[in-house]
């Protein structure tokens, strides 16, 4: 039987980049997925659909908007009747331009926050309630290795990631006592096809980064799958508040 058999997840910007592994990940690992994006998800959908049948839909919502996080997880709950996993992958960075810390206007640094850290709490209000009902759940929130290390010259980005590490770790507290599981996965820098659109980030992180890690290698979304997986399914049951980063050795250094 696959992994997640059963199983219903949302994955929040689902629908391209790194979002579009996750999801195409959880269907092949054998659960329904809800595709939420503020992109069209229907091609990811379609293509999911053509291996593994009826395993995906997708939906267009503002994980900043709280009636859009509402409208989206009644649908879910119509479309499945369950959801199991919520991963909270929608943020802003791609495009996102790196300047200096005294650069950033107040517009920007207010929607990076509510994209990145109202909208997974927006997430988490509105799923835990069904999670709480059925006494199991998994929540993962999609951090960044950039916390750890401080990376400049993206200060909102990195501000909003720390948070998802401090709204983990008491997340994880609240929520324990209903059995469910709240961990962080923390990717280092990945070339997903929408970072590789933004030559400017690839000019500044590619190979300072590369040359940080232990494995002397480019990381690809492809590397994250396996620790998403671990955290979605049964093997992580008694795993909470932690943060799995997954970037190739270059957090130790």
């Amino acid at each position: 039987m696959s992994r997640l058999q059963g199983k219903t997840a949302i994955v929040t910007g689902g629908a391209k980049g790194i979002g579009a592994h996750y999801s195409r990940a959880l269907a092949a690992a054998g659960a329904r997925v809800m595709i939420a994006d503020i992109e069209d998800g229907a091609a990811i959908a379609a293509e999911i659909n053509g291996k593994h049948k009826d395993a995906a839909v997708s939906e267009r919502f503002d994980v900043a908007d709280e009636a859009s996080v509402k409208a989206l997880v009644a649908a879910t709950m119509q479309r499945f009747g369950r959801i199991d996993i919520l991963v909270n992958n929608a943020a802003l960075y791609a495009k996102l331009s790196p300047r200096n810390f005294n650069e950033w206007d107040a517009e920007v640094w207010d929607r990076v926050m509510a994209v990145n850290v109202r909208g997974p709490y927006f997430m988490v209000r509105h799923v835990s309630p069904h999670m709480i009902a059925q006494k199991s759940g998994k929540i993962i929130n999609i951090a960044s290795g950039a916390a750890y290390k401080g990376v400049p010259r993206m200060l909102p980005y990195v501000t909003s990631k720390g948070a998802m590490l401090a709204f983990t770790r008491a997340l994880s507290r609240e929520l324990g006592p209903h059995g469910i599981a709240v961990n962080s996965l923390s990717p280092g820098y990945i070339l997903s096809d929408t970072g590789l659109e933004n030559a400017t980030h690839v000019e500044e992180e590619r190979m300072p980064v590369r040359n940080s890690r232990a494995f002397k290698r480019d990381g690809y979304p492809e590397d994250l799958v396996g620790a998403l997986v671990f955290l979605a399914s049964s093997d992580s049951d008694f795993v909470t508040g932690q943060s799995l980063v997954v970037d190739g050795g270059s957090v130790n250094n």
